[in-house]
């Protein structure tokens, strides 16, 4: 596997050297992860400061293993791990960060996912189809016509905000405001943020969390048949969530509701148009769409790494770890070994291999999975039916960030509506 031009590999010291806002990388990650399963599956990358893990087996065991965790100042102080004091200009966004799902740990993380799981569970999603099937065909009638669309902005940005206000209980008439705050709180987590995102990051932290903070005023006066009102008004052995523990759990309910699955919507249909097979083989029957969706998943994932803490001494694939080191794993890297899938970087909808890692595993597995997987199975067979002979009219613009996997722009032509 030839290693790219901008890609820096010490095969005997396991150490990268990447430009993570290099667009010959994010443009395709796919073939730097190629090459890294070909010379160095696990290294330190030395822009970041940190250990990488690419391997499937690696990555799925590290979700797994109770060693790591997504916390760590609950086992000791910043001072004993000589981390830098909270940034004051990112006093709102910490606050709202603080009892997130994605960040806590047992048994704060247990209690605040019980409240919430039975609103996601497959059973009850499944319920959601018919309105998610009227919402999508609504969209596309809306610019059917045309002939031509970018559909991020009229089609994929829509649909997963949509569904999941509703399922909070938040107005659909806030999406727009929703997709403006979660926009600026996500670029948080990339690579080389800028003091300029930073600032923009807390105003939306600090109008997000006002915003949600009317609305559980709303619920607690006037409960509604809503997820809001169930977190609301529901017990765990006895303890309420505090208004700041709804707070963060309905920001990051709000946020990792949509922001993946829009990037996945627009992931997928441009690698369906990219392999040349037929949609109508791919989404002949309920089964042969789930593998599509799998496959896609697998292929060009929207989230590419999530990060651990060490919690207690560790060593993997013969990396020494101690208490407080921070490890990253990445998972569409997972999703691309060729230990566990054949010819990795092509698309095979009819694969029957490993399960793909797009979704993390474990105790953070997530928790719109469900959510995520209806959505997908349910509006790209609907927008592949209806609009025949389906091409791109541009080529797609993808995302100048690493982290999120997604395009820009996506601008699409068809012959006929159906």
């Amino acid at each position: 596997m030839m290693i790219p031009s901008f890609l820096s590999i010490d095969r005997a010291n396991r150490h990268v050297s990447l430009d993570g806002r290099n667009p010959a990388f994010y443009g395709n990650p796919n073939a730097v992860y190629a090459a890294l399963h070909a010379h160095c599956p696990t290294f330190y990358w030395s822009e970041q400061k940190q250990w990488f893990f690419t391997g499937y087996d690696h990555v799925n065991g590290l979700l797994r293993d109770r060693r790591f965790g997504r916390q760590i100042l609950h086992i000791a102080s910043r001072e004993e791990l000589g981390l830098a004091e909270p940034m004051p200009h990112l006093a709102s966004f910490d606050l709202s960060e603080r009892y997130s799902l994605l960040e806590l740990e047992p048994p704060e993380h247990t209690r605040l996912r019980t409240l919430v799981n039975r609103a996601f569970v497959s059973r009850h999603v499944e319920k959601m189809k018919p309105e998610l099937a009227e919402l999508a065909n609504r969209l596309i009638d809306g610019f059917a016509e045309k002939r031509e669309v970018e559909l991020l902005s009229a089609f994929a940005d829509i649909i997963p905000v949509t569904m999941i206000a509703r399922m909070i209980g938040i107005p659909e008439e806030m999406g727009p405001q929703l997709l403006a705050w979660s926009h600026a709180y996500v670029r948080m987590y990339m690579f080389g943020r800028t003091r300029e995102q930073e600032d923009e990051a807390e105003r939306a932290a600090k109008e997000f969390s006002d915003y949600v903070k009317t609305v559980i005023t709303e619920r607690r006066a006037e409960p509604r048949d809503d997820l809001l009102t169930h977190m609301i008004h529901t017990e765990h052995k006895g303890q309420y969530l505090t208004e700041e523990e709804l707070v963060s759990t309905t920001i990051v309910l709000l946020n990792a509701g949509h922001e993946a699955t829009v990037h996945q919507i627009g992931n997928s249909v441009r690698t369906i148009l990219d392999s040349g097979c037929d949609p109508a083989e791919l989404f002949r029957d309920e089964a042969t769409t789930e593998r599509t969706v799998e496959e896609t998943l697998r292929i060009c994932a929207p989230v590419h790494i999530f990060q651990r803490w060490a919690l207690e001494p560790a060593e993997i694939d013969g990396v020494s770890f101690k208490r407080g080191d921070k490890v990253s794993l990445i998972l569409a890297a997972a999703n691309l070994d060729p230990a566990k899938f054949t010819d990795p970087l092509t698309f095979k909808p009819d694969r029957n291999e490993a399960a793909n890692l797009s979704f993390g595993a474990g105790i953070h597995f997530c928790i719109g999975a469900p959510l995520a997987r209806l959505e997908l199975n349910v509006v790209l067979p609907i927008l592949f039916e209806r609009l025949a002979g389906l091409r791109l009219a541009k080529t797609p613009m993808v995302k100048d960030v690493y982290h999120f996997h997604g395009l820009d722009r996506l601008d699409l032509q068809w012959q006929s509506v159906l």
